[in-house]
């Protein structure tokens, strides 16, 4: 009779260890699993690349060609938090929040939640070059 409880009990011992083998092995697969990449065009012939790492970040890219303000916008979601990234032609970065969703909206929406200060100056020196001083205050007037 303890040679059959001897048994069991082996048998019992040698079914635990290859059940945890067997999760060992599947969790050693889960993280060496390889990043998933998507790519698309967006409406305005932007592309927007989508990777998900192995640990679950999802980091979404969306680069702009023709665009004098936004290179690229980069989006990052890691644990439910949202980070959204906006990076000038000249490699500068800003983060913004408040431009809904930046895989859609336009490139002029995205350097407006910029506050960006470049872009405004450029802008009034477009808007000066030319101008005579009578016609630029009759439109600092017009304006108020």
């Amino acid at each position: 009779m303890s040679k059959k409880l001897l048994m069991v009990m082996a048998v019992a011992v040698l079914a635990v260890l290859g059940a945890s083998c067997t999760t060992t092995d599947q969790t050693n697969a889960n993280a060496n699993a390889a990043p998933t990449t998507t790519t698309r065009t967006a409406a305005d012939g932007s592309e927007i690349t989508t990777t998900t790492d192995a640990s679950g970040v999802k980091t979404e890219t969306r680069v702009f060609r023709n665009d004098p303000w936004v290179s690229r916008v980069v989006v990052t979601t890691r644990d439910g938090r949202r980070t959204v990234r906006a990076y000038s032609p000249s490699g500068e970065e800003k983060e913004i929040n408040d431009v809904g969703d930046a895989l859609e909206a336009t490139g002029d929406k995205i350097a407006d939640a910029t506050s960006d200060l470049d872009r405004a100056s450029e802008s009034c020196r477009q808007l000066i070059a030319g101008t005579s001083i009578a016609s630029l205050t009759a439109k600092v007037w017009v304006s108020k």
